[in-house]
């Protein structure tokens, strides 16, 4: 409950500790670097239903650039959580910018309709940046593990004030600064850099290392104690003289065995990947369940 007129609690010098208890071991590089990422990666989505009556003209509706920059980044977001996880993220940060700045220049550059522009080519743009800005929610999001909740809260904020900046930014640049359409999309193109320098130069790396780091003893531990566990079983053989008759008598008795043995392996393989297959259907199949029951 809100504290009432006058009491002590509502105070300036409350209100600020009660700030200050709440925000306690924030770190503003995190905080900026994702409020950053939520703003850009969903500012030209906004941008782009801002200038959908531009885009298209009057004569076709408007749920074209709608649809256009809507289902991708759904797409997106249905099946790339089973394999985007194989791919770094500084990886994934340069392929989203490419994909970003690449639609809205394909979008910016491609003539207008009454200058006989194709309204294909346009839409090509639109879809090019649903997809980033799909696969960029996803990674920003698993990212915000690492960083701990004020990252989650700041990438919110980010992205609530993208509609806001984005509408009022394009209505700004095509009225009061009087850019054409042309211009306007052409700047927004190089929005996505931003993403760069926030995750290159402002974004603390600390968290990440550390957990490739961990990452990388578990991979170790693992190999080690396989290879422990291969050395007591050499040597509890060699040990034995009758194990290790019959481990002769098993290899010498028939060439055919081996091949079973070879034959299993490649099965058990070919099985592997084809489960891994099975289960990615699965999985989409179980979210297509969600929309058509």
């Amino acid at each position: 409950m809100l504290p009432l007129p006058g009491a002590p609690s509502s105070s300036w010098p409350m209100c600020r500790a009660r700030l200050t208890a709440a925000f306690d071991g924030a770190d503003l590089r995190v905080c900026a670097a994702f409020w950053l990422f939520g703003l850009i990666n969903n500012v030209l989505y906004v941008i782009i239903l801002s200038a959908a009556l531009d885009l298209v003209g009057p004569n076709v509706p408007k749920g074209v650039v709608l649809l256009s920059d809507v289902i991708p980044s759904f797409l997106m977001k249905l099946c790339a959580p089973y394999f985007i996880h194989a791919i770094p993220y500084p990886t994934r940060i340069v392929l989203f910018v490419a994909l970003s700045s690449m639609g809205m220049l394909l979008i910016a550059l491609t003539p207008a309709y009454t200058d006989g522009g194709t309204i294909s080519t346009k839409m090509a743009g639109v879809i090019l940046a649903s997809l980033s800005s799909g696969g960029g929610e996803l990674s920003f999001l698993g990212l915000t593990h690492f960083y701990g909740p004020f990252s989650l809260a700041a990438w919110g904020s980010g992205t609530g004030g993208a509609g806001l900046i984005g509408a009022g930014a394009y209505a700004v640049a095509t009225t009061s600064f009087g850019l054409s359409v042309k211009r306007s999309l052409l700047v927004s193109s190089m929005l996505p850099a931003v993403m760069l320098i926030s995750f290159f130069v402002l974004l603390p790396k600390g968290p990440l290392r550390r957990e490739a780091y961990s990452t990388q003893q578990q991979k170790g531990s693992r190999v080690t104690a396989s290879e422990d566990e291969e050395a007591d079983e050499y040597q509890v053989s060699s040990s034995d003289p009758s194990i290790r008759s019959r481990e002769d008598e098993g290899l010498l008795g028939s060439s055919s065995s081996h091949n079973l043995v070879t034959t299993d392996s490649y099965h058990s393989t070919s099985q592997s990947h084809i489960t891994w297959q099975a289960h990615f259907i699965s999985n989409v199949n179980r979210s297509r369940r969600l929309f058509f029951p």
